[in-house]
């Protein structure tokens, strides 16, 4: 499937004497590529990266079936294991899901160009003028796990905005990435996009994870996706900045103040409309006030739509088909049809639970009442935080960003979607007319 072509394309290497090489060994060449490959491609013009951007759309939606074939290889080890379920979920890919990554480049492409905007400019006294302009980040790794829609997006989303990314997913999705990426190089190189520009790690070892995270003269930014065991690591080893986008436990609060009826289309979408993603509902909280009546009605769709309860006592009282929640199920991210719910006091208990078991990723309350929205909104500490709306509309194509890398859950630089602006930095520029220090 990979012609020596595309293997020089994407600088990953297939010889037998590769795998007498350490970490160290097979990694340098291929990230010194890429640092290379920044300073070109952060100067490239909008025009030359949109016709690349389009070039790659075209070769997935014609490499359509290469990818299928490579996809039902990385499934089959999938097969018959039900606890395995979400993730192959998040990895199967089908016509349409490779169509919409077609599309998403395309949109990608017509997304305004960050790189050079200004950011401001102001007169000094001495007649200096100062300002900022956006810049490319540089070199980006990108650790990301099952979803081979990742080596897409990421690539795309990179390349427009004038960054060169290092693309490393897990071995469970190993053919569909390495089918991709394969097609997105070959495409954006004959487009006139540095080498290097699109690089990819074939190799899965965790050893070579390891000394990406340390490759600091070469990788400018880690951005790690995916469970618990992978930010860990991330978090441990990397010597260099790193911008996690790290579970999603996300909760709804129904207030006692609400409509009823949205808050069971609300509810029910959160957790049934696709529960393999990020920003699925996990914990459902429940105004005790509300609760008999709200509860059996979401329940049967619950029910009719296959997904388990488990609920705090007060719950199992009230739903006979609530199985008892254990103290682990809070706090839980459990990608499939499962829900966690607690009937709680008032707002105040639902954002105390939220702040003690939630991963500061998306939250929601649905209510009537202003002032406990905007409070709410004020006081859940989460990447985003939202009012009568479901957890799955925090995207980055719902948000209007156009696309996004990820779902940032870090403090700094950037938090929540990521679209192309978090995807650069800046840098101050100044204009002087023979200006000395005094």
């Amino acid at each position: 499937m990979q012609t020596n072509e595309s293997q020089n394309d994407l600088e990953v290497s297939g010889s037998g004497k590769e795998e007498e090489l350490s970490p160290e060994e097979y990694l340098t060449p291929l990230l010194q590529r890429a640092k290379q490959a920044a300073r070109p491609l952060s100067g490239l013009i909008a025009m030359k990266k949109n016709a690349a951007l389009m070039a790659m759309a075209d070769g997935i939606e014609a490499g359509q079936e290469a990818i299928l074939e490579a996809n039902e290889e990385d499934l089959l080890a999938f097969e018959g294991n039900p606890s395995l379920t979400a993730m192959a979920d998040r990895l199967r890919l089908t016509p349409a899901r490779i169509a919409d990554m077609a599309t998403h480049i395309r949109e990608i492409a017509q997304l305004r160009d960050p790189v050079g905007e200004s950011m401001g400019f102001w007169q000094r006294p001495n007649g200096m003028r100062v300002g900022r302009v956006r810049v490319p980040i540089g070199v980006i790794g990108i650790i990301y796990e099952s979803r081979p829609n990742v080596t897409a997006d990421a690539a795309a989303l990179c390349l427009k905005s004038g960054n060169v990314c290092v693309l490393r997913g897990g071995s469970e999705a190993y053919h569909s990435n390495l089918a991709l990426a394969t097609i997105l190089g070959e495409a954006a190189r004959k487009a006139g996009i540095p080498e290097g520009a699109i690089t990819f790690i074939d190799k899965t070892d965790r050893e070579v994870v390891l000394a990406l995270l340390k490759s600091h003269p070469f990788v400018d930014l880690i951005i790690p996706r995916g469970g618990d065991t992978l930010m860990d690591t991330v978090t441990q080893h990397a010597t260099i900045p790193v911008i996690k986008h790290d579970k999603g436990v996300c909760h709804i609060y129904v207030d006692s103040d609400v409509d009823l009826a949205m808050a069971q289309r609300i509810s029910f979408n959160a957790k049934a409309q696709r529960c393999s993603t990020c920003n699925s509902m996990e914990t459902l909280l429940v105004h005790e006030k509300v609760a008999k009546k709200f509860l059996p009605p979401l329940a049967k769709e619950y029910l009719e739509a296959g997904v388990e309860m488990r609920g705090c006592s007060k719950t199992c009282q009230i739903l006979a088909q609530a199985k008892p929640a254990q103290e682990d199920d809070f706090g839980k991210e459990f990608l499939s049809l499962i829900v966690a719910i607690k009937v709680v006091k008032d707002m105040e208990s639902a954002m105390d639970h939220i702040h003690q078991y939630g991963s500061r990723h998306t939250d929601s309350i649905v209510t009537n009442d202003y002032d406990r929205a905007l409070r709410f909104l004020r006081e859940v500490d989460s990447s985003t935080v939202m009012v009568n709306a479901s957890t799955r509309l925090n995207d980055g194509y719902e948000f209007g960003l156009g696309a996004e890398i990820g779902i940032s859950t870090t403090r700094i630089h950037a938090r929540g979607p990521m679209g192309l602006e978090d995807l650069t930095c800046s840098k101050y520029v100044v204009y002087g007319s023979g200006q000395v220090r005094e």
